[in-house]
């Protein structure tokens, strides 16, 4: 008999059969981790047993999460809207699930800023990658070149600035309260 109860319950036994199969682990691999048998586990991922919180704990503890990941519902909106800034080539994308965090592109057509005055530091660190073009990334008394294609993560304690050479240039960016605040201004949404 299957055990009925499509929604979270169908969920947690998709996802105990997507992480096995992640791992490249067989049920006998994940039987030995989480000291259940392989029929039982079999079972459990077809839905012919019940899902019991005390096994639940255990398998997800063998596939290397935590029983909240492994039950965690299925969100609405995974699609999100993002906000366009047109004057400042900016388009923004909030992340739900890391608050303060903020995805955002943007368009640098000018030179970074000179001068010691003109760099900024905050705490956190910053990443970004070069969708397009060529970025100029000053950083403390470093000049470097970010290519397109290629990243930069740094500490933003450091003081730092970016700027386009060689023409526009577009960039992604991952940016926290702070580097938000100070990087794509006050108007920068919280969601």
């Amino acid at each position: 008999m299957t055990q009925e109860g499509g929604g979270i319950d169908s969920l947690v036994r998709k996802r105990i059969r997507a992480l096995r199969v992640a791992h490249g682990w067989s049920l006998d691999d994940l039987a030995v981790r989480c000291r259940v048998s392989p029929s039982t586990l079999s079972r459990i991922e077809t839905g012919h047993r019940r899902l019991a919180l005390d096994q639940l704990t255990v398998i997800a503890r063998a596939l290397d999460t935590s029983l909240d990941q492994l039950v965690e519902t299925a969100p609405d909106d995974v699609v999100s809207q993002p906000t366009y800034d047109q004057a400042r080539g900016l388009t923004q994308w909030a992340l739900r699930h890391e608050p303060g965090v903020t995805v955002a592109r943007m368009r640098l057509t000018g030179p970074p800023p000179e001068g010691p005055s003109a760099l900024k530091a905050h705490p956190g660190r910053e990443w970004f990658t070069v969708l397009s073009g060529t970025v100029v990334l000053l950083l403390g008394e470093r000049r470097l070149r970010v290519e397109e294609g290629q990243a930069a993560e740094f500490p933003t304690m450091l003081p730092h600035a970016v700027g386009a050479v060689g023409g526009p240039a577009d960039m992604l960016g991952i940016f926290d309260r702070e580097a938000r605040r100070s990087h794509l201004g006050d108007g920068a949404r919280e969601r």
